[in-house]
């Protein structure tokens, strides 16, 4: 009787594993594109790949934190563009006002200066994603606080925000302030303390008191053209350094694909190659282990 060697069957057993293996190997490589599945596949290249995604996930939170610091400023910009409109009218008002003596006209002056005060407080206590914007590191409270007078109008303002400004990472060197400083802040709260004055003076019919806060109101209006000056220079670093960590980000997506993409081609070949070879081994398994009833008799 023919029966067949233990050791040849436990090495034909072990060979139609190991083919049949690589073939599911090759076949996942094929049908994904991906030729690490696995760490075992190429412990090697897995640590690169491994590196190289925790370089990309730091790029990531990087342009996350441009998109918000971009965001902000570009709130806050359009927030100082309104004040920019302000201190235009009120320097109109005020050349208006000197040596004019139609007391309706005053009146009405007044009134309008009156209401960009209104538009001023509300535009500085402006927010963004529930944040302040001109509050500096203090965010959670309105940083301009309102005095009233009996009838409603605005006496008086205070800035309660924080002299200092808040900073944001967007790349591993670079850091920017998407929102105003605390000094810059300071000085749009003196912007509306010298509207107030132009609304008394107005009010009054004081064309000598029109005339005093003038030059208040172009160093006002130099503060707010300097502002704007300022953020429209960190949106173009923003912008910038967003463009840098998107080129850098492609570049590791290309050296990742290096490291885990199959060659198809020669991938194919290999395929077709081990499942010609399983198929082999297949028959001359077969015809190795089979132990035939004619062989019995014999």
């Amino acid at each position: 009787m023919r029966i067949p060697d233990l050791n040849n069957s436990d090495s034909l057993i072990g060979n139609f594993q190991r083919l049949n293996s690589r073939q599911t190997d090759l076949s996942n490589q094929v049908t994904t594109g991906q030729r690490i599945s696995k760490i075992s596949d190429d412990p090697a290249a897995a640590a690169r790949v491994l590196q190289l995604q925790q370089q990309k996930q730091r790029l990531q939170q990087y342009a996350k934190n441009g998109d918000q610091a971009l965001a902000i400023s570009q709130t806050t910009y359009a927030s100082i563009t309104t004040l920019k409109s302000v201190s235009d009218r009120a320097g109109e008002l005020s050349v208006l006002g000197v040596g004019a003596t139609d007391s309706t006209a005053y009146t009405g002056w007044a009134t309008e200066v009156n209401q960009l005060i209104e538009q001023s407080v509300s535009t500085l206590n402006s927010t963004y994603d529930g944040q302040q914007l001109f509050g500096g590191t203090k965010t959670d409270a309105a940083p301009f606080t309102a005095t009233r007078d009996a009838s409603g109008n605005i006496t008086a303002v205070t800035y309660t925000g924080s002299t200092d400004s808040q900073s944001v990472n967007i790349s591993e060197n670079s850091t920017v302030s998407p929102y105003s400083s605390g000094t810059t802040n300071q000085k749009l709260g003196d912007f509306i303390t010298r509207l107030i004055a132009l609304r008394d003076g107005l009010q009054n019919g004081d064309s000598a008191a029109v005339q005093a806060v003038q030059p208040g109101l172009s160093s006002s209006e130099d503060d707010i053209l300097g502002t704007v000056a300022t953020i429209g220079t960190t949106q173009t670093r923003i912008e910038g350094d967003r463009t840098q960590m998107e080129a850098r980000y492609t570049e590791l997506e290309k050296l990742t694909s290096a490291e885990t993409d199959a060659d198809m081609s020669t991938t194919i070949v290999k395929l077709t190659q081990t499942q010609t070879a399983y198929q082999a081994a297949l028959q001359v398994g077969a015809q190795v282990l089979r132990v035939s009833l004619l062989d019995y008799l014999r």
